[in-house]
């Protein structure tokens, strides 16, 4: 297994990237049947594309492909080159006078990075397409993670860089369960066992984290650009689902994100998971949902860990080797080689600092 969603028999994951626009789109096809699939919108500020018919009450049962894309609502066009290239090899909905692709669609805003006029088309999807492979998946910085930021309480200037990652889980009975996720979230980005910051809002002035959350807490309202972010995520399964199953493991997938990114969901967020059944293996939709949740929160962390500073936003590796320096230099004890990101030599400081008041 490569601890990724193409883990799931049937899953190809490919990318398109423009580093210098620092935008990107991700595919996730679904093979020749395609897959079953439900989803759920949390964030307040969604772009999507094709998500009325994933409605269990809906007549489509199947969908070929997911085009997850950065671009705004430009982005969304990079479905049409996906649809262009299942139509080529025959793969759609059959209504007796053409196979129809179904290709559901999501965005994230990342116009602020980079360069806003060059966004992903029709051809960056065919693209992607083409690349798509079953094998191990890309992270980071790439696809439709290229130009993602998190942490963004006071825009960009703060923020650190997002992207795109990936996990799977092999449950009791060779169920698997793998996830995507595209992290440009507006919230932090969490460790989920420890609550401790990732990566997020950094302090313009001073060193450390902002903690947005005990900031929201205290009265500090957000930036004004209430359309910059989202988290898309994507959940495969080799356990048989109706539509109705596949929408409930989206949402339970959703508490993946919650247990990664605070805060999540918000009126400025986009926050969509897709979830897509692929096979015929007898399981229970409960337990699927709760270890997507958790393999989802795993992928979030994923992102940022892969990630690479671009266009002035550092990453958390290069933002943490800066402060590992800074911790020399001001005498402060050295973190071990299994440190995470969220134990940083400034946390260890200050909460030494905070004893010593008690």
């Amino acid at each position: 297994m490569h601890n990724a969603i193409t883990d799931v028999k049937g899953i190809r994951v490919g990318h398109w990237t423009d580093e210098r626009a620092a935008t990107g789109c991700t595919v996730v096809l679904c093979g020749e049947g395609g897959a079953v699939a439900g989803v759920d919108v949390r964030g307040g500020a969604p772009g999507t594309r094709e998500l009325a018919l994933l409605d269990p009450t809906c007549l489509v049962e199947r969908v070929h492909a997911i085009c997850l894309s950065g671009g705004a609502a430009f982005g969304l066009a990079a479905a049409d080159g996906v649809m262009r290239y299942l139509e080529e090899r025959g793969i759609g909905f059959e209504t007796g006078i053409a196979q129809v692709p179904i290709v559901p669609a999501a965005i994230l805003f990342d116009l602020a990075l980079g360069d806003a006029s060059v966004r992903p088309d029709a051809a960056a999807g065919y693209v992607a397409c083409q690349a798509a492979t079953e094998g191990p998946v890309a992270e980071g910085s790439v696809g439709a993670g290229t130009g993602a930021t998190v942490g963004k309480l006071r825009g960009l200037a703060g923020a650190m860089k997002g992207g795109i990652g990936t996990a799977s889980c092999q449950i009791a009975g060779g169920t698997v369960v793998g996830t995507l996720a595209v992290v440009n979230s507006f919230g932090d980005v969490v460790d989920p066992q420890t609550g401790e910051i990732m990566a997020g809002a950094r302090r313009i002035v001073g060193e450390g984290f902002v903690d947005m959350k005990a900031a929201l807490f205290g009265g500090l309202p957000p930036a004004q650009q209430p359309f910059a972010h989202t988290t898309l995520g994507v959940v495969a399964t080799d356990v048989a689902l109706t539509k109705a199953q596949a929408t409930k493991v989206a949402q339970m997938a959703q508490d993946g994100l919650a247990r990664a990114i605070r805060p999540v969901h918000t009126p400025f967020d986009g926050d969509t998971v897709f979830a897509l059944s692929l096979g015929e293996r007898a399981g229970d939709v409960g337990q699927v949902g709760a270890v997507a949740a958790r393999v989802l929160a795993e992928a979030v962390v994923r992102a940022v860990r892969k990630a690479k500073g671009l266009h002035g936003v550092p990453a958390v590796r290069e933002w943490l080797g800066a402060t590992m320096q800074e911790a020399r230099n001001a005498g402060a004890p050295q973190p071990g080689a299994t440190r995470t990101a969220g134990s940083n030599p400034i946390r260890q400081r200050s909460r030494r600092r905070a004893q010593d008041r008690r």
